[in-house]
């Protein structure tokens, strides 16, 4: 699949102009079946013995705990979260941003990860029959039959595509003034993008800076407090992350991002755990640049929600 590359803006000087000329719209989509049902009122009543105006109930058809239905919710997750750390957030349901030399990467990932998807449900499939007797006896009388498909194959997918987020260009012959206003409100969803790109890098490191930190303070409730790899590990896959996506709008961002860097760089886990003395100077340091993360958190404008996919 070809993907739409976005169009070349004027002014590549800025940040949302580095935007459009480096990244891709790209829209990710899953098919999930329901498992859960909202009863009837008088379903209800009769569960319950009770009016049913007074009632809201509804009914799990499967067991979800089921090994092989958590392989294929896990496999969704996976999918989600590569789309996630390799894009940025576009202010559109559904969409983010990725980089156009990272099409090809983002398409083959997609499709590996989309057979193993069809794999894990096919494999859920062979238990569909038990889960459903499984159901039978849970729900008693409110088990339905035709609440229930013949088979789960197709019924989880996933599908994605590369959407035009640019002003339609045969606008510039059939209606000028309409392009225009077109080409204004792309801008401003870019715009938009820059500063939603800088809110959510504001808010995971923060939130990581914060984690380490808390990890180094060594008591929490007059207990120790569990320090794994991951809290220095997940700091570094950021830093990779920020250098790939960063667009550049915000010094102050960029210099706390270096500056979290130097505190970190060569630290090793263990040293952490072992010696006291480079535990509290690396608290302290990270101490000093998460009040500087707050007041960003503060003053930054509000945004508006991006609902995430289903």
């Amino acid at each position: 699949m070809t993907a739409t590359v976005l169009e070349q803006p004027t002014d590549r000087s800025s940040p949302s102009g580095r935007l459009r000329s480096t990244m891709c719209a790209t829209r990710v989509n899953f098919t999930w079946l329901g498992t859960q049902k909202t009863l009837t009122r008088a379903q209800a009543a009769l569960s319950f013995d009770a009016q049913g105006e007074f009632l809201s109930a509804g009914k799990k058809l499967l067991d979800t705990k089921n090994p092989r239905f958590k392989a294929v919710t896990s496999e969704r997750n996976r999918i989600r979260s590569f789309w996630t750390s390799i894009s940025l957030p576009y202010p559109e349901p559904a969409v983010r941003l990725i980089r156009q030399d990272r099409v090809d990467t983002f398409q083959d990932w997609m499709s590996e990860h989309r057979q193993e998807l069809t794999k894990a449900v096919e494999e859920l499939d062979e238990d569909y029959f038990s889960l459903k007797e499984a159901a039978r006896q849970r729900l008693g009388r409110l088990y339905n039959e035709a609440d229930y498909p013949m088979s789960l194959i197709g019924l989880f997918d996933v599908a994605w595509d590369f959407p035009n987020v640019e002003a339609p260009s045969y606008l510039r012959q059939l209606d000028p003034q309409l392009y225009q206003e077109e080409c204004r409100r792309v801008q401003a969803r870019f715009d938009e993008a820059v500063q939603l790109a800088e809110s959510a890098f504001v808010e995971e490191l923060s939130g990581l800076v914060t984690h380490l930190t808390e990890r180094l303070s060594g008591q929490q409730d007059a207990r120790a407090r569990v320090f794994r790899d991951s809290a220095i590990g997940n700091l570094h896959e950021f830093f990779e992350r920020f250098r790939t996506l960063n667009v550049r709008s915000n010094d102050q961002l960029d210099a706390l991002v270096s500056q979290c860097q130097d505190i970190v760089q060569g630290v090793q886990p263990q040293t952490l755990r072992d010696d006291a003395q480079v535990r509290q100077t690396v608290r302290r340091e990270l101490t000093s640049v998460q009040a500087t993360l707050d007041e960003l958190l503060v003053d930054r404008p509000r945004r508006r929600i991006i609902r995430s996919p289903k």
